[in-house]
């Protein structure tokens, strides 16, 4: 084989390494496409990421909330850690990507947050997840025991579900903080909004519509990677053992 027939050998295998490095990049970004849904905006990444709140005790990363709600929310809460020592934050997620339990995230938000029971045992948090229609209030071990089983259960299964399913997301944070408020001070508890129709819906996914999603989307990107690296190959070994 002459020096130009090596040279041009040489510069078709560079060529394909080339295309399948720019296949792999495209088959990349339809798989982030696949797996991340085009409205989960905002994700756990973006509540673990914010630093330590000091001031601030409301973050709307959904983006669901007013400035009247933020501002008054904020207030009140501000007022509440003067008066009792007791910290909470109020949290909007659009999604869980990652963690599917509300509560475990709440849990490890706080932990980054505070990594020690002694700064973090009477911290609490409040977390709405807005397309998932869930939410959790969680904390510290001072915390919970001052909320109390009862007020959380409340929150989780009726002040939350019952708000967001209308997506009365302001609503559903404000009168949560005034009930976790009431219960810290020893006033009476607003108590839940009452359903309409007396029923509750299902807002979650069973664990068979879960593994049936990501059945399909896991096929989905195999076959995207067999097309677009395995056929070349095969094109090229077809083409380099005619020569």
């Amino acid at each position: 084989m002459c020096r130009r027939q090596l040279l041009c050998k040489a510069s078709r295998e560079v060529s394909f390494v080339e295309e399948s490095v720019r296949r792999l990049a495209a088959v990349g970004a339809a798989a982030a496409l696949l797996l991340s849904p085009c409205d989960a905006l905002a994700n756990e990444f973006d509540i673990l990421n914010e630093p330590t709140p000091t001031k601030n005790y409301v973050i709307d990363d959904a983006g669901v909330l007013n400035k009247t709600t933020k501002k008054s929310v904020n207030d009140e809460l501000s007022r509440l850690e003067t008066e009792t020592g007791y910290r909470l934050e109020a949290v909007t997620i659009r999604k869980l990507e990652f963690e599917n339990d509300a509560f475990a995230f709440g849990d490890k938000v706080i932990e980054k947050w505070y990594p020690t029971v002694e700064v973090g045992g009477n911290k609490g948090i409040l977390v709405l997840v807005t397309t998932g229609k869930d939410g959790a209030l969680t904390g510290g071990p001072a915390f919970n025991k001052a909320v109390g089983d009862d007020l959380v259960d409340s929150v989780v299964s009726e002040s939350i579900p019952i708000l967001t399913e209308e997506e009365k997301f302001n609503e559903a944070v404000s009168s949560i903080v005034r009930r976790v408020e009431a219960r810290l001070t020893g006033k009476p508890d607003p108590g839940a909004p009452q359903r309409a129709d007396g029923t509750r819906k299902r807002t979650y996914k069973t664990k068979q519509e879960v593994d049936k999603t990501r059945n399909i989307t896991s096929t989905i990107v195999l076959a995207l990677l067999f097309i677009s690296v395995v056929v070349p190959m095969l094109q090229y070994w077809g083409y380099t053992s005619k020569e």
